[in-house]
């Protein structure tokens, strides 16, 4: 049974490690819905429903709120928050110039409010319901049936946190997620635009990654080897796979990176790109936003073991480290290529070490997150200047330079270094109830499988979105008020008298 369940587990019916879901009834508490779950299944059986709701009921822990653990997750969810506003707002808001340090700040804010708006009303049901393999369903809208009794499990059987807890925290997630696009194309977009297609990319692109990479039946479930075929039939299409993302390589880095590069190919370069200076107005707001980052991120990982645990220290430990190591690299690599170290230098390495580090680590011992930060601070660096000019895109604050070749490289490294014989924790077996066998060929395939789909997705989705914006309301603000900046143009304000 163990060998059996071993493979299972690297097609994707097993996994731990992403914050993935919220139990729409715990799974364990109830046998029957528990049988009927399973008989609607296609490959159960009605004898195997009712036995293995039989074996459910026979297991079943005592649903009890975990206090530490909801409280733990609680405050990640408040780093988070704080990672958007006014972390990523802050770093981004340092990088333009002068004349459009509002409209930045304002990009961010409102992005921020208005998809935690659309994720209580419908995103939550979308990504984290049970459905098909790309989408949930609409049965939590409003969050309807969610009350403050409302149990979500966690990665260890029988240890539950509240269900609100993990709406607000994932709903951090899918809004810094959208925030991330807008340094793409600062500085030229028009704020209208730009809500629009958040609405339109939020829908069809960040709440279907979300549920394709961590919509699984729960670890309750895997009560035995018929069993958890039968959850891991119902799980996202990726999960399915077996594609490993611990808090938003994928979901959150890759996602926003290829929407933001789109954009910047679509909307245009800005007026003077390449021949007038658009160096950043104060890399002290930069600095700082980039510390927020840092802290916050914190939250974003250690958080996503969803138990104030080992696993939550071991990613707190693994974010620390290797942001420091990727801070490093990417300074003394800059510094033997341009001759001086930068403080816009270390603020970008410290962020392409939290992208790099972001899938893996609750997956990765210590010396896979010192490999992955070095590196990502180096190929990060290349990323913003060798591949930005392959490309040929004014993407103006590098976010796919930064967020999408760390995110690709962090997946990527995710399935190298997750192997138990490089320190790392391997795929853990929820009927045998250790981990399971590891073949890191199979692994870094299924990371492929991940990388390729958010790429293609993504990509597609921005395109139409973008497209249907451009039709009805215009992408780019005429160039008389680009030229004066969006600050006044836009909003009316100045982020500066004198």
């Amino acid at each position: 049974m163990i060998r059996i369940f071993a493979i299972l587990a690297l097609l994707g019916a097993v996994g731990i490690g992403a914050p993935a879901w919220a139990a729409e009834t715990p799974a364990g508490l109830n046998a029957t819905s528990a049988a009927m779950t399973l008989a609607q299944a296609p490959s159960a059986t009605a004898e195997v429903a009712a036995a293995t709701a039989a074996a459910i009921a026979a297991a079943a822990p005592v649903a009890t709120l975990s206090k530490a653990d909801n409280a733990w997750i609680m405050v990640c969810a408040a780093l988070v928050i704080l990672m958007s506003l006014p972390g990523l707002a802050l770093f981004y808001g340092g990088l333009v110039r002068t004349k459009n340090m509002l409209s930045v700040l304002m990009q961010v804010f409102v992005t921020f409010a208005l998809i935690s708006v659309l994720w209580v009303v419908y995103g939550y049901s979308l990504a984290f319901t049970e459905g098909g393999s790309f989408f949930g369903v609409l049965d939590k809208v409003f969050l309807k049936g969610i009350t403050a009794d409302s149990l979500g499990a966690t990665f260890s059987k029988g240890v539950f946190i509240s269900e609100l807890t993990f709406v607000i925290f994932q709903g951090a997630f899918a809004a810094i997620t959208c925030c991330l696009i807008v340094g793409a194309f600062a500085e030229r977009a028009k704020f209208a635009a730009i809500l629009v297609f958040m609405v339109i990319w939020f829908t069809l692109s960040y709440a279907p990654m979300a549920h394709m990479v961590w919509y699984w039946a729960g670890p309750d479930a895997y009560v035995d080897a018929a069993a958890g075929e039968a959850a891991g039939a119902t799980a996202g299409f990726l999960f399915q796979k077996g594609a490993l993302d611990f808090a938003g390589g994928t979901v959150v880095h890759i996602n926003a990176a290829v929407a933001g590069l789109v954009g910047a190919f679509m909307i245009g370069k800005r007026i003077g790109y390449g021949r007038e200076s658009m160096a950043p107005h104060s890399l002290t707001f930069t600095m700082i936003g980039a510390s927020l980052l840092w802290f916050g991120w914190f939250g974003f990982n250690a958080g996503s073991a969803l138990e104030a645990s080992g696993g939550s220290a071991l990613a707190m430990v693994n974010t620390w480290l290797a942001t420091a190591c990727a801070t490093m690299s990417w300074m003394l690599a800059e510094w033997m290529i341009k001759g001086k170290p930068s403080m816009l230098g270390a603020a970008s390495g410290a962020v392409a070490g939290l992208v790099a580090i972001t899938p893996a680590a609750g997956f990765v011992g210590v010396m896979g997150a010192i490999v992955i930060g070095l590196l990502a601070g180096v190929i990060c660096l290349w990323g913003v200047n060798g591949l930005k000019h392959l490309l040929g895109a004014d993407d103006s604050l590098d976010v796919f330079g930064v967020h999408g070749v760390g995110g690709i490289l962090g997946a990527i490294l995710t399935g190298v270094f997750a192997a138990p014989s490089l320190g790392g924790s391997g795929v853990y077996d929820y009927v045998a109830n250790a981990v399971g066998e590891y073949d890191m060929t199979a692994q870094v395939i299924s990371q492929l499988w991940g990388v390729g789909t958010v790429i293609v997705w993504s990509g597609v989705v921005s395109v139409v979105a973008f497209k249907l914006v451009d039709l009805v309301i215009g992408l780019r603000v005429p160039e008389d008020e680009e030229r004066e900046g969006l600050d006044i143009t836009s909003h009316g304000e100045s982020a500066y008298h004198y």
